[in-house]
């Protein structure tokens, strides 16, 4: 046969390996979170972009929470203001929140807009604040145990889905900041991005929550990808936490997901986003490439 011809027959047995899973998750809505060094390389995220309207084309609505950690880091830096952490979140003053809702919505939204846009696709821009409702964290401590003021930094308590509804009814891509509107004062919170991510897929009971980052998935052994997880239930989960498997950071994200499960997220995603196309590979076919983590 010709080569010519052997190469058209594997792209069409590409497509009909998709072809259940686009049956199935059409008019499904899937909540992509974004972040990591996965953001950093300007090719990767268009092609990602590009992933994005592939399924938006295909009768998916994808909704967006992305973060952009490491460029507040950078802005607070040429402001001359120094970025720190306690346990994870980023401790953060009335003008280190000022930084990062400019950081956030001002380039980092807008940038994942004009991209969507760039090819073919419709999005909107929808600040945090708008959607998302918060407290302040309190009584947070450091490895000392000693309680720390984190300042402007909340958790989100509450939802307005207005925008999300509407630009999804027009099939229009939300592209969400983590920044939540505080009760009663209507500040500006910085939220950790995978837990606004989990807490909106939960009340939007999206099919799918796919968390694109720079690492392969959930890993018996961080430093070896073969030990990579490809499924687990959230029992499972829960053994892998308290046996020290799933340590860290990976702690916060992997409860949130379970929680996100239980609230009615139909299933969860861990996904290199540093793989091109990683997050069709995950969705549209039979192996995937990530972990995922079931009911």
């Amino acid at each position: 046969m010709n080569s010519n011809f052997q190469n058209h027959i594997e792209k069409a047995d590409v497509l009909l390996e998709a072809l259940p899973y686009l049956q199935e998750f059409r008019g499904k809505t899937f909540l992509i979170k974004v972040g990591g060094s996965a953001m950093d390389d300007p090719a990767l995220v268009r092609r990602l972009l590009r992933d994005v309207v592939f399924m938006e084309v295909a009768g998916i609505n994808p909704v967006i929470v992305h973060g952009g950690g490491k460029a507040i880091s950078a802005a607070m830096h040429e402001s001359g203001l120094e970025a720190k952490f306690v346990g994870g979140q980023r401790v953060t003053t009335d003008a280190a929140m000022e930084i990062v809702e400019k950081t956030l919505s001002g380039k980092i939204n807008r940038g994942l807009v004009q991209g969507i846009e760039s090819f073919g696709g419709r999005a909107i821009g929808v600040a945090g604040n708008e959607t998302f409702i918060g407290q302040r964290l309190t009584g947070w401590s450091d490895e000392e145990n000693r309680e720390v003021e984190l300042g402007r930094v909340g958790r989100v308590t509450g939802f307005d889905l207005s925008k999300i509804h509407a630009a999804l009814a027009s099939e229009i891509v939300p592209v969400v900041s983590p920044v939540a509107s505080e009760e009663g004062t209507k500040l500006s919170l910085n939220v950790n991005a995978d837990l606004a991510a989990s807490a909106l897929a939960a009340e939007l009971k999206a099919s799918k929550l796919v968390y694109l980052s720079d690492v392969l998935g959930l890993m018996r052994d961080p430093s070896d990808q073969s030990t990579l997880i490809d499924s687990l239930n959230v029992e499972e989960a829960e053994g892998l936490i308290g046996g020290g498997v799933i340590s860290g950071g990976m702690i916060p994200k992997v409860r949130s997901s379970v929680e996100a499960i239980n609230a009615g997220v139909g299933k969860i995603h861990m996904v290199d986003g540093r793989i091109s196309h990683s997050l069709l590979l995950e969705i549209f076919t039979e192996k995937g490439i990530g972990t995922e983590i079931v009911k």
